[in-house]
């Protein structure tokens, strides 16, 4: 193999910032991503239609897309399968996708076959696997080290061709409060990727659901995306200011709501406070705790948070800022 090749921080810090190879814009760029929610929910009808849009140069979710080539490993569907989905979401093609209905496993030859693709179709920027189980093989490993074992491959071919190989996988039945630990196996799956986008909070009935997306070099995202007639639409993109809120304590939105009509400073005690806001089930020590972790999101929203040591205890003094006054 030869001597490491290094380099040093300096020369890191003098190199230009290169631009996002973006595929799907914002969304999808070279590298290895994951497709993940729960059995029969769409997937499939989404990566469809991401590759279409793709070979086309449309739009996906609202996002623009470099439009490329396409394989598609449609690996748990039939010919005739892909041609009625085909039918029901275009009269034609203005691109190439090109599809897979059989392949290698990952140890025994996909990687060369993908590559033998690439290769005789250069171009190509988006490949599909759907489903990554159908890409594996039983392993005697330990369950991180084949989880990590069988992606591996995948990113560095998504690396060495600069496409973007994205691999639908499957949610595990338990739910959890964060949503990328609902992904199936080991944690070995979405540390290899360089993003996860989990589909969740599906509703069968009005076809809506949540597209989270999380990954290396990115802010997290959450689309809010409805699945009607065989089609997935963007519904909107959820703000910055509601993905924070979710992260805040109810006792301190509720102080936010507290001052939200009030022109003039409050003053008092965590209990008096506690008291006003109408909180209950949490301590005056824990409330304390909350409200100073949290003064920059209320000083964000307009709520100057102070507290003084006084000889009969400690006190707290709320105000509004100029720039937030309820008259102004």
């Amino acid at each position: 193999m030869g001597k490491l090749a290094t380099f040093t921080l300096d020369e890191i810090l003098q190199e230009v910032e290169e631009a996002d190879d973006w595929i799907v814009e914002d969304l999808i760029t070279t590298g290895l991503h994951l497709l993940v929610g729960p059995p029969k929910v769409g997937k499939s009808w989404m990566t469809l239609g991401m590759g279409i849009a793709v070979s086309q140069g449309d739009p996906f979710l609202g996002f623009a897309t470099c439009k490329s080539k396409v394989l598609y490993l449609a690996l748990e569907d039939p010919r005739k399968r892909i041609k009625k989905r085909a039918w029901k979401l275009l009269d034609e093609a203005t691109g190439e996708l090109h599809f897979a209905t059989a392949a290698e496993k990952v140890a025994s030859g996909l990687i060369p076959q993908v590559e033998d693709h690439l290769a005789e179709h250069p171009g190509t920027r988006l490949v599909i696997v759907d489903t990554f189980q159908m890409v594996r093989e039983p392993s005697r490993d330990s369950a991180y080290a084949a989880d990590y074992a069988d992606l591996t491959p995948l990113k560095r071919l998504a690396d060495g061709s600069g496409a973007a190989v994205v691999v639908v996988h499957h949610t595990r039945k338990m739910g959890d409060s964060d949503v990328f630990n609902t992904v199936s196996g080991t944690t070995g799956i979405t540390g290899c990727a360089d993003s996860t986008m989990v589909l969740s909070n599906v509703n069968r009935a009005d076809g809506n659901a949540t597209l989270s997306i999380a990954g290396r070099d990115r802010e997290y995202m959450e689309l809010k995306v409805r699945f009607r007639q065989c089609r997935w639409d963007l519904v909107e993109v959820t703000s910055k200011e509601e993905l924070e809120e979710r992260d805040v304590p109810d006792d301190v939105l509720r102080t936010v709501d507290f001052m939200a009509g009030r022109a003039a400073p409050w003053q008092g005690t965590a209990t008096d406070l506690l008291a006003g806001i109408g909180a209950e089930g949490v301590s005056v020590a824990a409330f304390g705790k909350h409200l100073a972790q949290h003064a920059g999101f209320m000083a964000d929203r307009g709520i100057e948070y102070r507290r003084q040591h006084t000889r009969t205890g400690t006190i707290l003094t709320l105000s509004r800022t100029e720039e937030a006054d309820p008259d102004a």
